[in-house]
């Protein structure tokens, strides 16, 4: 075994040994300390870069849409109200439990989280929530049309056919109770006259869906102005995509009714998992610069022991 292996073992448990300890992941019960935990302040930095995102990418205007974190069961971390996506800092998020009691921030928490509260009821793998109103996406549920499916394949794999919740006043419980019949086989849902929601296993990945459908619908309409019947994957093709998402996890309307015609090959569902191989932490996992440097040097300071002695014997 190289000295370069070695030191990757020792720097993966290390990490792996402070991400889950208890003080680390928030899993004694105390509100302050699972907000400033390593992991809730990674967590809140991929919200702050995804709402950067969001906002140069014009999905999110003035104070509009708002992100949310399941950082352990019990809690969650959000984005306040009347703040722009595009200005978040650490001192505007705050920590909820799931019926929207404030347990830890002082700025007010998003008037829209009760959304992401029975979205996080519903779906246990839901660890991350978007709410915004990308412009594409918003026409079409703006105009009560859901967008063609199965045109191209990162779509259908990542996404696949969206649902449309009806129309309620924002910011109540039966608005965020609009999606409930939706969000167990759909990750995204279009809010007629409102936007979209998406749910993931982190932001990142949330952002990225974001991206995904916006850039769709946008391609579709584009597409229907040079040829109104546009050509679909074969649908054999598509069975194919649908193999592939199984394998990631992610959910399908369309996999009940692919698996009782035996089509598709049983996969057991694990989240989907795009973080680099080599790396034991996801994004929502991810450690500070200061922990990240101790486990370097104690890497450093095994490797060199590990020298010594086999200089000595």
């Amino acid at each position: 075994m190289t000295e370069e292996q070695i030191a990757a073992i020792v720097r993966k448990a290390f990490l792996e040994t402070l991400v889950e300890s208890p003080g680390d992941t928030g899993d004694d019960d105390n509100p302050a300390g699972v907000f400033k935990s390593p992991r809730s302040q990674a967590a809140i930095q991929e919200m702050i870069d995804a709402g950067k995102k969001l906002w140069q990418r014009q999905y999110v205007d003035g104070n509009g849409g708002n992100l949310s974190y399941r950082i352990t069961d019990k809690f969650v971390l959000c984005t306040p109200t009347l703040r722009s996506k595009g200005d978040l800092t650490f001192d505007d998020f705050s920590l909820i439990d799931l019926e929207n009691v404030q347990l830890y921030g002082t700025r007010p928490q998003t008037s829209e989280i009760k959304l992401h509260l029975e979205i996080y009821k519903t779906v246990p793998e839901a660890r991350a929530v978007i709410h915004c109103h990308p412009p594409y996406a918003t026409a079409y549920a703006i105009a009560g049309i859901l967008p063609p499916s199965n045109l191209i394949p990162e779509q259908e794999v990542f996404i696949g056919p969206m649902a449309m919740a009806p129309y309620e006043t924002p910011g109540t419980w039966e608005f965020a109770r609009t999606v409930v019949p939706f969000v167990k086989t759909h990750n995204t849902v279009l809010l007629i006259n409102h936007g979209i929601v998406c749910w993931a296993d982190s932001i990142t990945h949330a952002e990225w869906f974001v991206e995904v459908v916006d850039t769709y619908c946008k391609t579709a309409l584009i597409a229907r102005q040079i040829n109104p019947e546009l050509p679909q994957i074969p649908p054999d093709k598509v069975l194919d995509l649908l193999s592939i998402k199984k394998k990631m996890g992610l959910p399908d309307a369309r996999f009940e009714e692919a698996e009782k015609h035996s089509a598709l090959p049983h996969v057991a569902s694990s989240h989907m998992q795009l973080a680099e191989e080599e790396s034991s932490v996801t994004h929502h996992n991810a450690l500070p610069t200061d922990l990240e440097a101790k486990a370097a040097k104690v890497t450093a300071e095994i490797v060199r022991l590990l020298n010594e002695g086999q200089k000595s014997s």
